[in-house]
């Protein structure tokens, strides 16, 4: 269990202990495995307990995880008093090292989010949050048979008719700032599918949401002010996942 995974270190113990009983979220290590990254090449990944040096790691994803269970208390409160149709509590928490390599950042399913303590993106506790947002929206996706591709596939595929993987001209079309090295915006980089669109921009929606939630500035230029295809994803996720909810003044 948990008090004898993290017995080394009280406070890395706290805090995963803390987890489980506010969220139901357990952590634990990913067992060793040799993955196929498709762009990326075959990596090893080996277990990490974030405890020790690496406890920050543990830190940041606690407070990813706190913030969205906040966060989306406040999209249920806005909403029409329905329950959303979004899972991102009970999950299994699984640490790994990248050997020789910084990716994959994080990567998740069957309910499970693994997460990379010497990922390139891991960096920050905003970055972490943004990543974790990102792969629970897969685990999310998949749980509702798999809805990306039925529903986003036609307006990435208008995109990149019009762009190819041009950076340029994708910018007005890219939900995040994320470039793949050597590659284009991580939303359109070939080689990932709409899977990975869609995670970006339900990622987008959240940062925008989240924003207005905190009474912080708000992230512009608002993506659903952009070209049409923006306003049809994002008019599609916030309908699929988010009970409709759209705090972001018009345009």
């Amino acid at each position: 269990g948990v008090l004898a995974r993290f017995a080394s270190d009280a406070e890395a113990q706290r805090v995963a202990l803390d987890l489980f009983d506010a969220l139901g979220d357990e952590v634990d290590v990913l067992p060793p495995e040799r993955m196929d990254g498709g762009y990326r090449g075959m990596i090893s990944l080996v277990p990490a307990l974030p405890v020790g040096p690496m406890r920050t790691h543990l830190a940041w994803v606690a407070g990813a995880m706190h913030d969205f269970d906040g966060f989306f208390g406040a999209i249920a409160a806005a909403g029409p008093g329905g329950p959303l149709r979004y899972r991102w509590r009970d999950l299994t928490l699984r640490f790994y090292r990248s050997v020789g390599n910084t990716t994959p950042n994080a990567f998740a399913s069957g309910w499970t989010v693994a997460y990379n303590v010497n990922g390139s993106l891991d960096t920050s506790a905003d970055r972490v949050r943004e990543t974790l947002f990102h792969e629970i929206f897969h685990l999310d996706d998949a749980d509702h048979g798999d809805w990306s591709p039925q529903h986003l596939t036609a307006v990435q595929d208008a995109i990149e008719r019009k762009c190819g993987a041009r950076t340029a001209c994708l910018a007005p079309y890219a939900p995040t700032s994320t470039i793949v090295r050597r590659g284009t915006y991580y939303a359109f980089q070939p080689g990932n599918d709409v899977h990975e669109y869609a995670a970006e921009v339900a990622l987008r929606w959240y940062e925008e949401q989240r924003a207005v939630v905190r009474g912080e500035p708000r992230v512009r230029p608002a993506f659903k002010c952009g070209p049409q295809e923006n306003r049809v994803a994002w008019a599609a996720i916030s309908a699929e996942f988010f009970g409709g909810v759209d705090l972001v003044p018009g345009c």
